[in-house]
């Protein structure tokens, strides 16, 4: 990856070094709930849970875990069941079963409500809408909330893709931000309250325990933070900085690579040919990568992938290699990438039902693919969108 050899490692404090360097003074006699997962840990590999356990300033009487669970161990779309922490004996509230939100009786013993998970930057990751709802939640019973805050993996400066329109609102994209965002958790929590997305947002008791030393520039490998896999299948940053555009495979009848060893970093299916589709790839000449061809299987791999696409059946496709993540814009190469797609093999390629509009924020991307429309007009619609979110996001910045 380009630039890599002379990359300068900055020393970050995330929001949970912060509150142990604060001996936990805020949370001090308070009950504690905690919505988190096997990313919360402090820069020494220590789990949040077992910190404010020990602190000896307060106790844990709750915790809600989001999407893939407590432990990060279940596949996406699975539902989770509640569980007991065995340190604590506190229970485990499953934020992806039967309930997506907090309710009044799992807040019963509850006086302050901590977030701290690590997201990867794409308004269809699902643990920012486990963070709003929960946001809801706490508003609606008095209860402040607490986001310690963690860098955006793929910087903090680059925002792409267009609004959603409220049409389309889902569980993967609750409001009228782009797809790549450029915010971290905590100030997308300052903008989903300061632009009242959630109920009752003015009367949230709304506190981000800020990070020291991160900028806007850095990807996570610039940071000294470890890479520990926000879900089954982001197993490093290469996919991560695919993913704000990759993930919309998920909206087709193309296999994202889940069930393979590099899921949104191949692509393909049964009835492409590998060589001929990576050819007509790098043809489009996108900008910061170039394409190999690929053949792979997908299989079910417990905890990660369940039931894939094209399960156990041999595909051709190809394999994406970034040669400069700086230049490299997700979206817009996938979109280019699904136009292809359709024009290669218009009676294989289908849609996945109206999947790909709530992925995408609207059906706009469809019917321009479906019409065999320009992408210039598409692309220019995003113009207006990202100068009207740069506009409000601006006052929610908490990081030069």
């Amino acid at each position: 990856m380009q630039n890599d050899k002379v990359k300068t490692i900055m020393t970050i404090e995330m929001g949970l070094d912060i509150v142990i360097a604060s001996k936990f003074e805020f949370f001090k006699g308070k009950k504690i709930g905690i919505i988190c997962n096997h990313t919360s840990r402090d820069k020494n590999g220590r789990h949040i849970v077992d910190l404010f356990n020990e602190s000896g300033k307060c106790s844990v009487t709750a915790i809600f875990a989001p999407e893939h669970g407590y432990r990060g161990s279940h596949a996406d779309g699975r539902k989770i069941k509640n569980d007991v922490n065995s340190k604590t004996s506190a229970k485990i509230y499953s934020l992806y079963g039967k309930h997506r939100k907090p309710t009044k009786e799992m807040l019963k013993y509850v006086d302050i409500l901590v977030y701290d998970i690590q997201d990867v930057g794409a308004r269809f990751y699902t643990y920012i809408s486990t963070m709003s709802n929960a946001m809801e939640s706490a508003s609606a019973n008095g209860i402040p909330f607490v986001v310690l805050d963690r860098p955006n993996p793929i910087r903090g400066d680059r925002i792409e893709g267009p609004l959603l329109e409220l049409k389309y609102r889902s569980f993967v994209g609750m409001y009228p931000i782009p797809v790549r965002y450029g915010l971290t958790a905590g100030e997308l929590a300052l903008l989903i309250c300061g632009e009242g997305y959630i109920t009752n947002a003015v009367n949230i008791d709304l506190h981000i325990v800020k990070m020291e030393n991160w900028t806007r520039e850095l990807w996570y490998d610039e940071t000294d933070l470890p890479w520990i896999s926000p879900s089954p299948n982001m197993t490093n940053l290469k996919t991560a900085i695919v993913y704000p555009g990759f993930c919309l495979l998920e909206g087709t009848n193309i296999s994202e690579g889940r069930g393979t060893d590099s899921p949104f970093l191949k692509f393909g299916a049964p009835w492409i040919n590998g060589q001929t589709f990576a050819r007509e790839l790098n043809s489009l000449d996108i900008q910061g990568a170039i394409f190999e061809p690929s053949t792979f299987t997908p299989i079910s791999i417990p905890n990660v992938a369940y039931k894939p696409k094209y399960e156990n059946k041999q595909c051709g496709g190809a394999k994406i290699q970034i040669t400069n993540r700086n230049d490299f814009k997700p979206v817009n190469a996938i979109i280019r990438i699904l136009k292809k797609a359709k024009q290669m093999y218009q009676k294989e390629f289908k849609w996945r039902g109206t999947w790909i509009d709530k992925l995408y924020g609207s059906d706009k991307l469809r019917k321009v693919i479906e019409n065999n429309e320009p992408l210039d007009e598409l692309f220019k619609s995003w113009e207006k969108d990202i100068h009207r979110f740069y506009k409000i996001s601006q006052q929610y910045k908490i990081y030069k």
